[in-house]
């Protein structure tokens, strides 16, 4: 396994081109990225290394290269890197290390900001830990309580969980306390933060022990992450891989300015001409997200809302649909923006601009993953100006516009216009179905119903729409 250098595949754990730009003497003990090609140069175990290659991880990335022989040694780790520089891999390899050398339920505890997150770093554990037997649970809303409790009960090695519902679980499980606890890691830990979950935290710093190794990750480095890095770590080192914001080399990125009330049929225009691709769409709000989807598919285009007031079950079956390739569109908020790792994302369209430039920066780092080219293009009406030149100076370059014809998206008002009256009524159709007492377990958001208003009309397919 020494010998093989090539980068890691589409896991989470991918190699991001920008932070391998910037010089390969990263390693905290003089070791550099000539020396260090394997994971068993790195200190891992000959069982996990062999778990690596099952997966297809060749060699570590820069983050895993820094935080892992550290994370080895007993040490509190603060890691920063940016999306998909292999962040998860940093912690769960160390973590797996110990759970080998002396067994013991509820081993380890993960907090994340998002369900999706969540789940994506169980299905990691679970990759690396299956020759050993590795039990997870996810501990999220959105799922009933019940069955998590029975699952709590079977004392699994490791809990991955958000803030709000581990607490409930805390307060309100009988049996489950988690004074045993050896690793505490906080995933994404800004945007915890950020999230105000701060309060939670808090309790949750109070109930674990003392004497325990703490794994800090984070893509930046805010005032109130240092605030928990004193309250919460023991003489941690420090794993930065990129500090500086940047955004992957083999992305274009590129900017429309069009006016707003015309946002809809640029957005078609732009999928028509770009068939064939994989999209990610970002708006700003749920009900933007689910009214441009209902727009898009009456006019034939395969799309699918992921959002925070759709079921936990619905968003995860819209995640697994996209990732499947059976829709080609994925209309998200923010909930999407970070974490997760959708392989084949081939454009990314910022529908409404992102109010904080750095999300910026997660968001387009949907695409252009391990090492593949993408596409990002952002939408800028007349009220986005201001924002939109807060993020040129944040990645330091300028965009190029992107070329569309007028005349050709002008074409296509007429249509587009009675597909968003479609949708209007469609938005109102399942407004009014949420307020009714007993509502049916039918999927609203993705069936051949809610296309239902193409049959009324007659409309066929539309063209570039597969």
């Amino acid at each position: 396994m020494a010998d093989e250098e090539s980068v890691k595949p589409n896991t989470d754990e991918t190699l991001e081109i920008s932070s391998s730009d910037e010089g390969s003497d990263h390693g905290d003990g003089g070791e550099n990225d000539e020396t260090v090609k394997s994971f068993k140069d790195l200190g891992v175990t000959d069982v996990l290394c062999e778990a690596c290659d099952q997966l297809g991880w060749k060699s570590p990335t820069k983050i895993q290269i820094e935080a892992i022989p550290v994370a080895l040694q007993g040490k509190d780790v603060i890691g920063l890197a940016e999306t998909g520089s292999g962040k998860t891999g940093a912690f769960a390899l160390p973590i797996l290390q110990s759970l080998l050398a002396s067994p013991q339920r509820l081993h380890t505890l993960v907090l994340t900001p998002t369900r999706e997150l969540a789940f994506q770093i169980s299905e990691q554990f679970e990759a690396l830990g299956s020759s050993i037997g590795v039990k997870c649970a996810v501990i999220v809303g959105g799922i009933d309580m019940m069955s998590q409790s029975l699952v709590l009960a079977k004392k699994p090695h490791i809990v991955i969980a958000t803030p709000g519902r581990l607490i409930d679980h805390l307060e309100n499980t009988k049996g489950f306390s988690l004074r045993a606890l050896k690793f505490l890691v906080m995933d994404e830990a800004d945007r915890i933060l950020n999230m105000d979950f701060e309060t939670e935290v808090d309790k949750i710093l109070k109930v674990i022990p003392r004497e325990r190794r703490t794994f800090l990750f984070s893509a930046t480095m805010t005032k109130k992450v240092q605030k928990l890095e004193r309250a919460a770590l023991k003489d941690p080192v420090k794993c930065a891989v990129s500090t500086k914001y940047s955004t992957v080399d083999k992305l274009q990125q590129y900017y429309i300015f069009i006016p707003s009330k015309y946002k809809d049929c640029y957005l078609v225009s732009i999928l028509n001409e770009l068939a064939g691709n994989s999209f990610i769409i970002f708006c700003s709000t749920c009900n933007t997200a689910q009214r441009v989807a209902l727009l898009l598919r009456n006019l034939g285009i395969t799309a699918i809302p992921l959002h925070g007031q759709m079921s936990q079950n619905k968003r995860l079956g819209a995640l697994n649909k996209f990732k499947s390739k059976s829709r080609s569109v994925l209309l998200a908020t923010d909930v999407a923006s970070r974490g997760l790792d959708i392989p084949h994302v081939d454009c990314v369209i910022n529908y409404d601009i992102p109010t904080h430039s750095k999300d910026y920066i997660h968001r387009v780092g949907r695409t252009a993953r391990a090492g593949r080219s993408g596409k990002s293009i952002t939408f800028v009406t007349q009220y986005d100006v201001e924002l939109f030149q807060r993020i040129e100076s944040l990645i330091g370059k300028k965009l190029p516009a992107f070329p569309t014809q007028e005349e050709e998206v002008m074409m296509l008002v007429e249509r587009v216009s009675e597909a968003q009256r479609f949708a209007k009524i469609e938005m109102k159709e399942q407004g009014d179905k949420r307020k009714r007492p007993k509502r049916g377990d039918g999927d609203d958001d993705d069936t051949e119903q809610a296309t239902g208003v193409r049959k009324k009309r007659g409309g066929g397919a539309w063209r570039g729409g597969r």
